[in-house]
């Protein structure tokens, strides 16, 4: 494996076997995925139900054997190396993992046991991740009395106990209100900071947006897309300025003069002239300049861009957020 990656996986494949009316069927849930994730970077996994990215993260987090391929998690073979893979990762599933009648100390120095910590030190650790994901105020109550938010802050605590180099998360945030959803963005961030690589599974594109470095998205198995938020967003077309004048004279003058610019598209309606151009906000204030110095003023001006799930649905065929309800 590169010594910057801390994931890499060639051809990772994962075949399931079915019986149907005591015939064997072969199912194939992940079919060659290419993976190259940067230490300290977050990577976002996308994907319809089904796609296989469950299936990928699993794997990944030795829970489930690959049927094909190589990969390299944290530095160790996933093959050959299991046990050293599991030392140094933490994986904080949807449904979480927490003894819902231990309290959140408690839970937090079992985990730490599980991994060989003394108790000593693992009773250290749990007061420094209880007030590092402020959990002052409940951590001495049973699991089972949290909240939503409470009960996730305690899952991602629980992958940090070993202090990992490698955290995943699959689905942080499901089922959590704004606000929440919101404070847990900030300790992804702040666990990025720390050095910690982060491999994130989310069906929230603003969530996706606001944290990710690196995207791929995948579908019936195979990786179809991947690049940074802003590389995927300017994949699918150019951003859109639109310009509302005072009379359809000016209108049609400064079309004409826009065409300077070479857009990908330009288009008049009325008194509304629509200009579809890359990098939109940077192109803005030399397009004004050049209405300015031709005295074509612009009443009203709106730039909108292309989201992460117009991304989406160009290379799926169907809106993340719709297929997750």
């Amino acid at each position: 494996m590169t010594e910057e990656l801390v994931i890499e996986t060639k051809g990772l494949k994962k075949t399931f076997v079915s019986k149907i009316k005591g015939k064997k069927k072969e199912v194939e849930a992940v079919k060659g995925v290419d993976l190259a994730v940067k230490k300290g970077e977050i990577f976002g996994f996308l994907g319809p139900n089904g796609a296989g990215k469950s299936t990928t993260q699993k794997m990944l987090s030795t829970l489930l054997p690959p049927t094909g391929g190589e990969a390299k998690v944290a530095g160790f073979d996933l093959q050959k190396e299991q046990s050293q893979i599991r030392k140094n990762i933490g994986y904080v599933s949807q449904a979480g993992g927490t003894d819902s009648g231990a309290t959140g100390y408690e839970n937090l120095i079992l985990q730490a046991q599980l991994y060989g910590i003394d108790d000593k030190t693992a009773k250290k650790q749990a007061e420094e991740l209880v007030k590092r994901f402020q959990m002052d105020s409940f951590a001495d109550r049973p699991a089972s009395t949290y909240s939503g938010g409470q009960k996730r802050r305690l899952d991602v605590a629980l992958g940090m106990t070993h202090r990992p180099q490698l955290l995943l998360l699959d689905e942080p945030t499901t089922g959590l209100d704004p606000q929440s959803r919101v404070y847990m963005w900030e300790e992804i961030k702040k666990l990025k900071a720390d050095g910690v690589s982060i491999f994130l599974t989310t069906h929230y594109m603003e969530e996706a947006d606001n944290l990710c470095d690196t995207i791929a998205i995948i579908d019936d198995g195979t990786i179809i897309v991947k690049g940074t938020p802003m590389e995927l967003k300017n994949s699918i077309g150019a951003d859109i300025i639109v310009f509302g004048f005072s009379d359809e004279n000016i209108a049609r003058k400064s079309e004409q003069l826009l065409e300077k610019f070479h857009p990908e598209k330009i288009t008049l309606e009325k008194t509304f002239v629509r200009l579809h151009i890359k990098d939109g906000d940077r192109a803005m204030p030399e397009v004004l300049r050049l209405l300015d110095a031709n005295n074509l003023k612009a009443q009203n001006i709106t730039l909108s861009r292309p989201s992460l799930d117009d991304v989406f649905l160009k290379y799926t065929g169907r809106s993340l957020r719709e297929d997750n309800k």
